[in-house]
C-alpha cells in the first residue's frame, strides 16, 4: 500500500505538500496538485482513514440502524444508503435491530464507541426514538416521523388514499384493513389515508392489527375467511403476501373471490402468484436523501431539523379484480 511518501518521493515534493493537497488545505500551486493527483492515482493510494480520524475526530462513516433485514424493504434501503455513502467517501457501519428493542439500544452503543460521525435509524416503534436524546452525534430518521428530528420518509397518507381509490375505481364497496403496528405512527398515516379516501365511499366491513410480517394471527385469518369484505388493504407487502398465502391455502381465490392491495413495492410483490398490487415506495431515493441530509447536518450541526416526505404511486398487478356485485 503506498504512502504520503511514496507520493512526495513520485512527485518530488514535500510530506506536507502532498498532505496539503490530498485534504485540500494549505496553498499548493495548481501544476503541483494536479501532479500529487495524478501520482497518488498512479499509485493507487488509499488514505488511513483511522489516523485521520485520530487527526481531525472525523471517523468518515455513519452508522445505519434497521429494524428487521428479513423484510425485502430494510436490505434494498441499506443498500441505497451505502451506496450514497460509498460515493460521498463514507464507509457504513450497518445495525440489524430484529425488531428488539434492548438489542437496538446495544447497536446504537456500539456505534458511539465506534465513533461514528452521524446515525441514520429507522426506529423499531415510535416509543423508542427518545433514547436518541443522550446520543451525542447527529441522527436522521427513517419512516419514523418525530418532532425535532430531522426525517426522511414516504406520504403514506397519500399511498393510504392512492389505495382507496383503486378500491372504489374497481367497484368495490365492502374492504378490509389490515393495519400495521398502531404504536407505529408511519403504519396508522397508511391506515388514516385509506380511511379518509374511503369515507362515503367505502364501508370498512372489518379492521385487524398485525404485524409487519407474512405470519398472521387468527383474528386476521377469520376476518380474510369472512367474506365481508371484497377487497383487503393490508399496511405492506408481507402483510399481503401473508393474506395470499393463507386464502390460497383455505381455496380462496385472490383476486376472483377477494382482492388484495400492498404498500412498499417490495421485489416478493412480482414473485408471489398473482403479483401484487401494491403502493411503491422510493426507496433508493429514500436512501440518497438520508445520507444527503445527514451530511447537511454533519457540516451545520445548528441547521433547523426538516422533513424530507417522498411522493409513492399505485403500481397496478393482478391481486385486483374489478368488482360488479356488492358483498
Amino acid at each position: 500500500m503506498s504512502t504520503l511518501k511514496d507520493i512526495a518521493k513520485e512527485v518530488g515534493v514535500s510530506v506536507a505538500t502532498v498532505s496539503y493537497v490530498l485534504n485540500n488545505s494549505g496553498s499548493v500551486g495548481e501544476d503541483v496538485k494536479k501532479q500529487v493527483l495524478a501520482a497518488a492515482k498512479r499509485l493507487d493510494y488509499r488514505p488511513n482513514r483511522r489516523a485521520q480520524a485520530m487527526r481531525t475526530g472525523v471517523s468518515q462513516s455513519i452508522g445505519l440502524v434497521l429494524p428487521d433485514l428479513t423484510n425485502p424493504f430494510f436490505p434494498e434501503l441499506a443498500q441505497s444508503v451505502e451506496n450514497e455513502a460509498r460515493k460521498r467517501g463514507l464507509a457504513v457501519v450497518l445495525v440489524d435491530s430484529q425488531n428488539n428493542a434492548d438489542a437496538e439500544t446495544q447497536g446504537l452503543a456500539i456505534l458511539q464507541q465506534h465513533g461514528v460521525d452521524g446515525i441514520i435509524w429507522c426506529p423499531v416503534d415510535d416509543q423508542v426514538i427518545q433514547k436518541a436524546t443522550p446520543l451525542n452525534c447527529p441522527i436522521v430518521l427513517i419512516d419514523r416521523p418525530s418532532q425535532g428530528f430531522d426525517v426522511v420518509h414516504s406520504n403514506y397518507r397519500l399511498g393510504g388514499a392512492l389505495a382507496a381509490e383503486h378500491a372504489i375505481a374497481q367497484g368495490h364497496t365492502h374492504v378490509g384493513i389490515l393495519c400495521g403496528p398502531r404504536n407505529i405512527d408511519s403504519a396508522e398515516q397508511r391506515r388514516m389515508g385509506f380511511c379518509e379516501r374511503a369515507a362515503g365511499k367505502l364501508t370498512i366491513a372489518w379492521e385487524i392489527e398485525v404485524p409487519y410480517a407474512t405470519s398472521l394471527n387468527n383474528d386476521a385469518f377469520s376476518a380474510l375467511s369472512s367474506g365481508k369484505a371484497s377487497l383487503v388493504f393490508a399496511a405492506d407487502d408481507l402483510i399481503a403476501i401473508g393474506a395470499i398465502n393463507y386464502l390460497n391455502d383455505k381455496g380462496i381465490k385472490v383476486p376472483d373471490d377477494i382482492s388484495i392491495i400492498g404498500f412498499d413495492n417490495i421485489p416478493w410483490a412480482e414473485l408471489v402468484r398473482p403479483k401484487l398490487t401494491t403502493i411503491s415506495q422510493p426507496i433508493t431515493d429514500i436512501g440518497r436523501a438520508s445520507v444527503d441530509v445527514l451530511l447537511q447536518k454533519l457540516q451545520n450541526p445548528a441547521k433547523v431539523a426538516c422533513a424530507i416526505v417522498l411522493d409513492v404511486k399505485l403500481i397496478e398487478r393482478d391481486s385486483v379484480a374489478h368488482r360488479r356485485t356488492t358483498v
